[in-house]
């Protein structure tokens, strides 16, 4: 799809949290699905936070949408 921007969800950071990039500007750290989704629409980007984990255009990157604390969390 032309013009689809790029979404990046970092992997969690060591203190919790991903960062999340629209087109490579940094958005902020979110801590949940509904994070995502309002930095997504601050972006201008609508989207349901019931639908951000199964978004095809968004790249969840060292782990999927359900891990948001450091790794050797539970």
């Amino acid at each position: 799809m032309a013009g689809t921007p790029r979404v990046t969800v970092h992997p969690p950071s060591p203190t919790g949290g991903r960062r999340v990039r629209v087109d490579g500007e940094i958005l902020g750290l979110a801590h949940n699905l509904a994070d995502v989704a309002e930095f997504l629409r601050r972006a201008g980007l609508e989207i349901d936070p019931s639908d951000v984990a199964l978004a095809s255009w968004i790249d969840w990157r060292g782990v999927g949408p359900e891990r948001w604390g450091h790794e050797s969390d539970g």
